[in-house]
């Protein structure tokens, strides 16, 4: 089985979609979105295809795809539907596979689970990403506890925004975890500026599990 990735966040609309296409791209992967809630817009898989340009062989179908842009348990039950965690669980596929959040780590799936407690059955590690504005302390090292309190391998923090050198150097020494880069905002997104913006500002290694 090749190395699994799941990109969460600190909070929604964060830009984890746009670093998930900039992973799935720099490490010729495949991407999975579990859940979409939300469909009157385009979708996280089909907005990774398009800023990426792969084919359809890069992407997983969703598990469940569902109406209405809410919490996943809220816009279940307006679509009449029960989310079976079981059936979420990811493939053993033979490149990286990137795994996208809804949300935040405690988003509800069910009035009886959360997110994070669905992520500590797989074989993953865990990328955080966290805006570099104003809370960002407060809400990134909420969620580091929540991952640490779980056990859930945490590869690194990634910061997605304007440069805060405080609040970014406070979070990871604070939290006690690897900063793995700053993806800043893009003039403009597609594949060029994606494959430019991951030369710039990140290194693979930090992405490849040790031997």
């Amino acid at each position: 089985m090749n190395e699994r990735f799941i990109v969460t966040g600190t909070d929604t609309g964060i830009g984890k979609t746009i670093f998930s296409a900039l992973l799935v791209q720099a490490l010729n992967g495949v991407y999975y979105k579990p859940i979409q809630a939300g469909l009157a817009e385009p979708t996280d898989s089909q907005t990774v295809r398009r800023l990426t340009g792969l084919d359809a062989t890069h992407f997983l179908p969703e598990v469940y795809r569902l109406g209405t842009p809410a919490s996943p348990h809220v816009s279940a039950e307006i679509d009449g539907v029960e989310i079976d965690i079981e059936k979420l669980r990811p493939k053993d596929i033979d490149r990286p596979l990137i795994i996208e959040g809804a949300g935040g780590l405690l988003v509800p799936l069910s009035r009886q689970t959360l997110l994070i407690d669905v992520f500590a059955r797989w074989d993953a590690r865990v990328i955080l990403c966290a805006r570099t504005t104003l809370g960002t302390i407060n809400h990134t090292l909420l969620s580091i506890e929540a991952l640490k309190r779980r056990r859930l391998p945490l590869l690194g923090v990634v910061f997605i925004g304007d440069e805060n050198r405080d609040s970014e150097r406070t979070i990871i020494e604070m939290g006690g975890v690897p900063r793995l880069g700053r993806l800043p905002m893009l003039p403009t997104l597609g594949p060029d500026t994606l494959a430019r913006a991951f030369e710039d500002h990140f290194h693979r290694d930090d992405f490849i599990a040790p031997p």
